[in-house]
């Protein structure tokens, strides 16, 4: 049995405030995992984080034994919680057209640092919210939480992980311990490896088996593999700098496991000059693994099976499983159990794809962002500090005012790919039903995120949030286009008129247009209340000076630590995804049934243990397949679908 093990101050710390009064559980028993390093050497020490993702007994015993201290308040119990629910009743008589006449309020809510320039001005909040709102942060300890996290401690309870994504933008001279280890060099021994071999990828000195450079990279991954990844490429594909760096290079991501995804990533490729970086952490994502082997399976098919080792890479720490599917374990790029999956972008998940596809040194100005948000969010106070602000404002939306959604709408479309990977770092942190103890919380958390860029979003959805039920919106520009277009003769250039739209946009969301407005305006009676906008919906406006691989760095950190904020105030675990199990666990038995299926040539039956309903689904589309033998079958690419015709395409549709 394993002997109690007091809970160090940082670890006390994670407990909402609490009266003296209460008796705060100590941490029971709980397993330290030992810290894995980088390739190459390191990284062979790295296969040991590659733990189940079962809770351990004594975290079991932890969680259980917290769950049941009844006296630790909800953070809906404290005293602050309690003094801005009070206070809704005084914004509910307000309206923006007039808190936006209030000057010095206007002020107050204009925050400018590191180069950005936030404006809150257009929230419904007055100072006496901001002032609850910093008490609120003070009774849930929330810097205590901010140090914690910075200071390595296992804040991911239910895994018992330390959360240091941090770590992997870290100055190679700054210090950041785990468990008394400083991981800094051990970053640092990835990146540089990243650098060596991205080098030289580039200048033709890693060349595939025909003997021919490698051009085009096809980055295979899923979810925090994909997403953050795909932001940042698509962040940077048009900016001059990383153009110029990237010039006749290619960059593509395959994650779905649908083929035509694999249709798409491979089509126009040239084996020959194609290089495959295989992302999973643990090498056995269902996903991820199925689309490795078929590409794998392409190459082998045009270029032989000595192609594997030198057209394929791996970011991963099994290293076991690596050299079983072919690649060379020195060609594998590790990271670690601290780094969760959608927080990974800046480990070697990103990093070297996006190096390989932009070079080392412009990425390493991305990492150079976000490390600067990371020190202003560490050290700013509340009043100053952007990622605070904003999860604070955001918590103020979704728990008092009752907005569940957030739209992200930046007037970029460089930024294009931003919303849909905010959508996956906030909604799978922050969408828990119990808070970090295991207690079921009386209230939601979390946020529906959505957005497009400016003006597309005018053009689809804006008629909700101006008429229909209020959303919250955070506009983002740019003072400087990756690309300026002036035309002769027209009023104002491209990027101007994209912008003249950013800046109207909250105006119009805050203002709305009353009924004497519009009777002003000779507008019929029996349009008006067809024209009426309500106007006092909140947004927030953020700019920054340009679109570059150091702006992008900033943004995505901010972004990353407004989350933390919110998860860190409602007293949840931002750091787990147990939601995300059942399905994967559900979709094998189903796999396994469709091979027993397919195999014997018969339909599912009731006693193969699905309700009725599945089992009919499933039988429906077995109908419109052609019964492959499984064991008999053969190798079809979906390449050779968008190239054979209608009829071959046809023919293997019904596979």
């Amino acid at each position: 049995m394993q002997s109690l093990k007091l809970p160090s101050a940082s670890h006390r710390s994670l407990v909402s405030s609490v009266p003296s009064s209460v008796k705060v559980i100590p941490r029971v028993g709980v397993r330290q995992l030992p810290l894995s390093g980088p390739s190459t050497e390191s990284v062979s020490s790295a296969k040991s984080i590659n733990a189940p993702r079962n809770v351990s007994a004594s975290v079991a015993k932890m969680l259980n034994t917290a769950s049941s201290a009844k006296k630790v308040p909800l953070v809906s119990e404290l005293p602050a919680w309690q003094a801005l629910k009070e206070h809704v009743s005084d914004i509910e008589k307000t309206h923006l057209r007039d808190l936006l006449h209030d000057e010095a309020r206007c002020m107050a809510l204009i925050k400018e640092s590191e180069g950005i320039y936030c404006d809150f001005t257009r929230q419904r909040v007055t100072q006496r919210t901001l002032e609850l709102l910093y008490e609120l942060a003070e009774q849930s300890n929330l810097r205590g939480k901010i140090n914690a996290m910075f200071n390595g401690e296992h804040i991911n309870s239910t895994e018992d992980r330390a959360v240091l994504h941090v770590a992997t933008r870290a100055h190679r001279n700054q210090k950041i311990f785990v468990e008394g280890r400083d991981v800094v060099p051990d970053v640092w021994e990835v990146l540089d490896k990243i650098k060596a071999f991205s080098d030289k990828v580039r200048n033709g000195q890693w060349l595939g088996v025909t003997g021919k450079p490698l051009k085009s990279v096809v980055a295979i991954g899923i979810g925090g593999s994909f997403l953050g990844p795909l932001f940042v490429h698509t962040a940077l594909r048009t900016e001059p700098n990383a153009m110029r760096a990237s010039r006749d290079r290619s960059l593509r991501f395959l994650a779905n496991v649908d083929p035509i995804d694999v249709a798409r990533a491979l089509d126009g490729l040239d084996p020959e000059e194609t290089l495959v970086v295989v992302i999973s952490k643990t090498f056995t994502t269902a996903e991820t693994m199925l689309n490795a082997r078929t590409v794998r399976s392409w190459l082998i098919a045009r270029l032989g099976s000595e192609a594997v080792a030198k057209h394929m890479v791996a970011v991963s720490t099994n290293l076991k499983l690596v050299k079983e599917f072919g690649i060379d374990p020195e060609n594998a790029f590790g990271f670690w159990d601290w780094v969760g999956g959608r927080y990974s972008v800046c480990s070697a998940v990103g990093m070297l794809p996006l190096s390989l596809q932009y070079g080392f040194d412009i990425m390493q100005e991305f990492l150079a962002g976000a490390n600067n948000m990371d020190e202003h969010f560490k050290n700013q106070p509340y009043q100053d500090n952007l990622p605070v602000l904003l999860g604070l404002l955001s918590l103020w939306n979704v728990s008092f005012l009752g907005h569940g959604a957030k739209a992200i709408l930046p007037y970029c479309q460089a930024l294009s790919k931003l919303a849909p990977h905010i959508q996956q770092v906030d909604m799978e942190s922050n969408g828990k039903g119990v808070d970090i103890n295991g207690v079921r919380l009386p209230f939601e958390t979390g946020e529906i995120d959505f957005g497009e860029p400016g003006t597309n979003g005018q053009h689809s959805f804006y008629q909700l949030i101006h008429q229909g039920r209020v959303v919250p919106c955070e506009f983002i520009g740019i003072v400087r286009s990756q690309q300026s277009v002036y035309l002769k003769g027209e009023v104002v250039s491209n990027h101007d008129e994209l912008m003249c739209n950013f800046f109207a946009q909250a105006d119009a969301l805050a203002y709305g247009k009353t009924p004497e407005q519009l009777r002003s305006d000779n507008v019929p009676d029996y349009l008006i209340p067809h024209r009426v906008f309500t106007g006092n919906r909140p947004s927030l406006s953020i700019m920054m000076p340009s679109c570059s691989a150091y702006t992008v760095g900033q943004l995505l950190a901010m972004y990353e630590h407004r989350i933390a904020v919110q998860g860190f105030i409602w007293n949840i675990n931002s750091f787990d995804q147990w939601g995300v199990e059942l399905g994967k666990v559900l979709a094998s038995k189903v796999r396994n049934t469709m091979n027993g299926v397919r195999t014997r040539d018969r339909k599912v039956l009731p006693q193969d243990g699905f309700n009725y309903s599945t089992t009919r689904m499933m039988n429906k589309y077995l109908e419109g397949k052609t019964q492959v033998l499984y064991p008999e079958g053969h190798d079809v690419f979906p390449i050779d679908m968008l190239r054979g015709g209608a009829t071959t395409a046809a023919a293997a549709g019904k596979l």
